[in-house]
């Protein structure tokens, strides 16, 4: 070990300046095998700082630190220990492991190609409501990864599950109104949406890029106040802002869990480049205006045999505007669905439904329908024999 410490020492040396407040790198720099280097001062990198092992720690009591230069910096472990947060002027890459002890992470949310990347095998500990990024986190060769971010003292994670290996994503998260953006040259108007009958956060929103098509998780608090966009929190939904459409559109929720004031919910499979931004969605409030009626009970039997293979509602025709949702005996919900045309066949689209590829289990289920164009929520049971 006092070998190593040694060479290190020598390194740094040979090729990194040290001025008053910053350390600066103008050659070739590599950290090798078990070695620990602590930056206590600015590190300003304008060369080679890349094939590392060991720790890069920084550290700064009541103070902050900052990385920039010309060339990324690439870190097998970092460590964070910085009351102040250490500020990115220039992205990192990271190898392994990031330990935050304290502090943010931080890159200015106007310039979206600074960025902390988690490379293909990296992940992280330690992260709080003290400790994230502040700004735009991104991986690199990863089918799944959690997103670190966060504003203001919260940790706003983002979950991405992708279909393929993703060769590239990042994210940040802004609490702040869509309408007025701070970082952004546009407006995401929450008045502009494909259904008169969906209502969008003006909270909160995540910014979030990448090619292959994904769903994500979001995570809500009690600053989120989703009681303004919900009764239940099984009609909270991911909606994004559609780049091409210029508008807000449902992207789905396969899951919702937790209470009004802290849960998380899951939307359909998307790709996150086709849109602006995302964040919660919910039903207008004119739908607590609705009468609720009592529609037939219904059988459904998926067998192929051209009799009642599907849920088929009377009336659907008089509200393509619609809006379904399927409950199993224990209040769970199995199926959602926005603009119903009578396709459901005992197959749940809802993500944490066991069975959803094989088709749900034969009994009773309870279905609440609501005809947006015509103003009238309907409710009733069906039973479902199973197709296996």
């Amino acid at each position: 070990m006092k070998k190593l410490l040694i060479f290190s020492l020598i390194i740094l040396t040979l090729h990194l300046g040290i001025a008053q407040d910053a350390i600066h790198n103008h050659g070739t720099l590599r950290m090798h095998d078990n070695v620990q280097v602590g930056f206590h001062e600015n590190f300003v990198n304008d060369g080679n700082f890349e094939n590392n092992a060991g720790l890069a720690g920084f550290y700064g009591y009541e103070k902050s630190l900052t990385i920039s230069g010309n060339s990324i910096p690439t870190f097998h472990d970092t460590e964070i220990a910085v009351d102040r947060g250490v500020f990115l002027y220039n992205s990192i890459n990271i190898v392994n492991n990031n330990n935050w002890i304290t502090g943010n992470l931080v890159t200015p949310k106007s310039k979206k190609d600074i960025y902390a990347n988690f490379l293909s095998d990296a992940f992280y500990i330690g992260e709080s409501d003290f400790s994230f990024v502040d700004g735009y986190a991104a991986m690199t060769d990863k089918d799944n990864f959690v997103f670190p971010v966060g504003d203001d003292e919260r940790l706003r994670t983002l979950s991405m599950t992708s279909t393929l290996v993703n060769p590239f994503a990042k994210c940040a998260y802004f609490f702040e109104s869509p309408n007025t953006p701070s970082n952004f040259s546009g407006s995401f108007n929450t008045d502009k949406k494909e259904s008169d009958f969906l209502s969008i956060s003006r909270k909160e929103y995540w910014s979030i890029e990448g090619e292959v098509p994904a769903t994500v998780t979001l995570t809500w608090d009690e600053n989120s106040n989703l009681e303004n966009l919900v009764t239940y929190i099984e009609d909270i939904k991911i909606v994004g802002w559609e780049k091409e459409k210029k508008m807000w559109v449902n992207l789905g929720n396969t899951h919702v869990e937790g209470e009004i004031n802290e849960g998380f919910a899951t939307s359909d499979t998307f790709i996150p480049s086709e849109y602006e931004i995302i964040t919660f969605g919910g039903n207008d409030n004119r739908l607590n205006e609705f009468v609720t009626l009592e529609l037939d009970n219904y059988f459904v039997s998926p067998n192929g045999d051209g009799k009642n293979d599907y849920l088929v509602l009377d009336g659907i025709e008089n509200s393509p505007n619609n809006e379904i949702q399927i409950f199993d005996r224990y209040g769970k919900m199995v199926y959602s669905k926005l603009y119903y045309k009578n396709e459901f066949n005992g197959i749940s689209n809802r993500g944490a439904v066991i069975n959803r590829s094989s088709g749900l289990p034969s009994g009773v289920y309870f279905y609440i329908i609501t005809f947006l164009d015509i103003r009238q929520r309907h409710q009733g049971y069906l039973y479902l024999t199973s197709s296996d």
